[in-house]
């Protein structure tokens, strides 16, 4: 109980993260708004363990939860039939210019925060910040990729919070990992029935 009264609003977070994932892999459109809640929770919990590109990160998940919310809406034209987005593979235009921003957005970032700041594992941080942009975008676009990129960050974040006490967020990326396998399988089910019925 006193664990609960300390950490409540990474209980908080926990909670929505978890449901907000669970409605991504359903293809859910409020997805998108209780993300809005889960990242402005993750905001704070994450200043408070001086994970500064986390802050940076979930800054950004606000703007692209509601990128994403308008996108499932009304977005996509190309992959739409009725009221749904359909799932697609990534362009093979876009592989090159999401490799470079991952790697060059990394370094980048991994050094001003390792030179400039007191922040801790700068370059682990960094990578899932930056990998993390990328694979939101994916999502919000209802790219399938998006969760094996998302279990590449689930793993790595896992040994983060682990490293940095923030336990209830090491098991968030814990389940997360699980939820990123099944929301694969889920969304390649679907595409696989769209190519069919095309």
């Amino acid at each position: 109980m006193a664990y609960l009264a300390a950490n409540w609003l990474e209980i908080i977070g926990l909670i929505s993260g978890l449901l907000c994932v669970w409605l991504l892999i359903r293809e859910n459109v409020l997805t998108f708004p209780l993300g809005l809640i889960y990242a402005v929770v993750t905001v704070v919990v994450v200043a408070r363990a001086n994970l500064f590109a986390d802050v940076l990160l979930n800054l950004y998940y606000v703007v692209m939860n509601a990128y994403g919310w308008y996108f499932w809406i009304y977005g996509g034209r190309e992959r739409r039939t009725s009221d749904t987005l359909l799932v697609a593979w990534v362009p093979k235009q876009h592989w090159l210019g999401i490799v470079a921003v991952i790697v060059l957005g990394t370094l980048l970032m991994g050094w001003y925060f390792a030179t400039q700041t007191q922040a801790s594992l700068p370059y682990p941080d960094s990578f899932t910040t930056v990998a993390s942009f990328v694979a939101m975008w994916m999502s919000a676009r209802k790219y399938l990729e998006s969760w094996i990129l998302w279990l590449i960050i689930d793993v790595i974040q896992v040994g983060l919070y682990i490293v940095k006490g923030i336990e209830a967020y090491a098991l968030l990326y814990l389940i997360y990992l699980f939820m990123a396998v099944y929301g694969w399988f889920a969304w390649r089910r679907h595409l696989v029935a769209q190519n069919m019925a095309a």
